[in-house]
């Protein structure tokens, strides 16, 4: 097994290009060399000839490769910033270079699914927590990385890249993961907390992408401020509820990872999850509005899998459920709205 080499450790990977991506590996910048990998080769010439990538301006400590070997040999701090929807793909063309010195830390709201081959979420009759996947825990499956930690919080890459101050949190079993974020992130423009419950904080950047688009699809009807206020109330409550049941904790909810980017994305024209709700609600078909976006929505998975999940383990969701069916099954979101403004809640906060 190869070890680390003394004369490369300070340089960190960074391992996704995309807003949210080159935001991180822009801060990530200021204070170490870093080396990013992108799939395609003319991505990879753009950023080292020109320190740019879509548009965007990349720090000029910044090196790319589209060699996974090349990365893992020169860093030993690695940043996964990938959609759910390539996880394994990316994960197991990293596998055969990561080793367990390597440190770990994912950016990535999103969930997958562990079925065996041939089955699909479709043809299963339940759908069971040992099925579903957050990032870490693919990481874990796919690799022998054992120090691996999330980051997750009210973190738009257009505000981050501009530099306006911001927060998040790094979430750990292993207070190194935690403490080696904090130092290489934190600034004066952006606080970074710790957090060990790493399922918790997880399932909370991945469950608010689904208020987020009922936020959109309300402001895309024009229903005002009380029913944004409404819904985000009420989805901090149904989040606590599936967070618990698919093992993260109340506290996880009701923090920087939840309710902050929460409120964060309920509220901005920049969040993609929003934006699918406010199309929606404009009447632009689902299908439509995925095929103009460069990059993915995880809510639209997310709202599949959870809502599948909640089946099989007889909760009650209702902003999911009906999302579920005006995304999949034709209910218009007029419709949605009226269901959930009738629906029996009896007790404001009932998780404390």
């Amino acid at each position: 097994m190869p070890s680390k080499s003394s004369s490369e450790t300070q340089m960190i990977g960074v391992v996704g290009m995309g807003s949210f991506g080159t935001a991180v590996a822009n801060m990530l910048a200021e204070k170490n060399p870093v080396l990013v990998y992108a799939r395609k080769e003319e991505v990879v010439r753009e950023i080292n000839e020109t320190h740019t990538t879509s548009g965007r301006k990349v720090h000029p400590d910044i090196l790319a490769t589209f060699d996974p070997e090349e990365l893992c040999r020169r860093c030993n701090i690695l940043f996964f910033m990938v959609p759910s929807a390539a996880y394994f793909e990316v994960i197991r063309k990293f596998a055969p270079f990561l080793y367990p010195y390597h440190l770990i830390i994912h950016g990535t709201k999103g969930l997958a699914l562990n079925l065996e081959e041939g089955q699909t979420l479709e043809k299963i009759e339940k759908l069971k927590r040992e099925q579903i996947l957050t990032m870490s825990e693919v990481i874990l499956q796919e690799t022998v990385a054992v120090r691996v930690g999330c980051l997750a919080g009210p973190n738009i890459s257009t505000e981050l890249i501009l530099g306006h101050p911001a927060a998040t949190v790094i979430a750990s079993h292993y207070n190194e993961v935690i403490l080696e974020g904090q130092r290489l992130l934190r600034s004066e423009r952006f606080q970074v907390y710790g957090n060990s419950d790493i399922i918790g904080v997880e399932l909370s950047g991945v469950l608010k992408n689904i208020i987020a688009i009922a936020a959109g699809a309300l402001a895309g009807l024009g229903l005002g401020e009380n029913a944004k206020g409404l819904l985000i109330s009420r989805g901090m409550v149904e989040m606590v509820h599936l967070s618990k049941a698919l093992g993260g904790s109340v506290q996880s909810v009701i923090g920087l990872a939840g309710v902050g980017d929460l409120v964060t994305t309920c509220n901005s024209v920049h969040s993609r999850n929003f934006t699918v709700g406010y199309r929606l609600a404009k009447g632009e078909p689902l299908a439509q509005i995925l095929n103009s976006m460069e990059e993915v929505a995880e809510g639209i998975n997310t709202i599949r899998i959870v809502n599948a999940f909640i089946k099989t383990a007889g909760l009650r969701a209702p902003i999911t459920e009906n999302l579920y069916r005006v995304l999949f099954e034709d209910l218009q979101i007029e419709e949605a709205l009226q269901f959930l403004m009738k629906y029996p809640f009896s007790v404001d906060v009932d998780f404390v």
